[in-house]
């Protein structure tokens, strides 16, 4: 069953209604089983280490300088009781600095954002970028991928209250927000040419555009608007069902960077044993009264 399927189903289960605020309030993950499910990770040995001059870059620094944001409920959301970051994409990064260094805490956090992950790379600030970051030919033009580890498709937000906007068919002349640097204004532009656009350089830029109204809708990955009714957005709600093509997640890497066969092999390695199912059971299933584990994307 593919993403988009099991978000359709997500939506339904929590019987959303057209013109019905989502989500009262949010499900927390459960720390404790987040946390042992990374603890129990696999390790990488000495010889497929040594095969990857990405990984034992990062083996010698002792380190991995992570690329990713703390604000995304379900994916990357940091615990400010605990000091820790927790969600899907949290845990493939503490996943794959475990996997290198025996150990998921062993990593340094960098905030990115949609109009800086690639520079992040391009620069060597950082050694990989996780941020529900989909894989395009632009950016596969300035930097590497691996994965893909998830996918997605594009979504509508809206008010509670609009009645007027009941899919991305409806947005001819309303403004509408988007986030400048992701597909976003290219999605836009193919399915709803003659919407209003309104660039914004972060995600909670457009949500408070969308909430003070001086928008009157927000087009963004489907999951991230998921991701931002989960945290409680009483006045808001999804217009119509995900549209656009799948929309894949992949792991940023340097260009050209050996570090994509050797994250494959390891996406590999935690779809075969379980983990990727349990990680996305514990991030996202349990928290959206999902019980079907789909199935992952298919990997090079």
């Amino acid at each position: 069953m593919s993403i988009q399927t099991i978000l359709k189903s997500t939506v339904a289960a929590l019987a959303i209604v057209s013109g019905a605020p989502l989500f009262a309030q949010g499900t927390p993950i459960n720390t404790g089983a987040f946390d042992a499910l990374v603890a129990q990770g696999p390790v990488a040995d000495a010889a497929t280490i040594a095969s990857s001059t990405w990984a034992t870059r990062i083996k010698q620094a002792g380190t991995l300088r992570l690329g990713s944001t703390q604000t995304s409920n379900l994916f990357s959301l940091l615990n400010e009781k605990d000091g820790k970051i927790r969600g899907f994409d949290a845990g493939l990064a503490q996943l794959i600095t475990r996997y290198i260094l025996g150990d998921g805490a062993k990593y340094q956090f960098t905030q990115v954002t949609s109009s800086t992950r690639e520079q992040v790379l391009i620069n060597d600030q950082v050694d990989v970028v996780i941020a529900t970051y989909s894989i395009t030919p632009a950016r596969a033009e300035k930097i590497s991928f691996a994965g893909p580890y998830y996918t997605s498709q594009a979504g509508v937000l809206v008010k509670s209250n609009n009645k007027t906007i009941q899919s991305y068919n409806d947005l001819a002349g309303k403004k509408t927000a988007t986030q400048a640097g992701s597909t976003g204004p290219a999605i836009l532009a193919q399915f709803a040419p003659k919407a209003s656009v309104q660039e914004f350089q972060t995600h909670q830029e457009a949500l408070d555009a969308l909430r003070q109204g001086r928008v009157e809708a927000y087009v963004t990955d489907y999951t991230l608007l998921l991701n931002a009714l989960s945290l409680g957005a009483g006045d808001a709600q999804l217009a119509g069902a995900p549209f656009g093509a799948q929309d894949p997640y992949g792991v940023g890497l340097p260009k050209g960077s050996d570090g994509v066969a050797f994250i494959n092999a390891f996406l590999k390695k935690i779809e075969a044993d379980g983990t990727w199912a349990k990680l996305w059971t514990v991030s996202i299933g349990q928290r959206t009264g999902s019980t079907a584990v789909p199935t992952p994307p298919s990997l090079p």
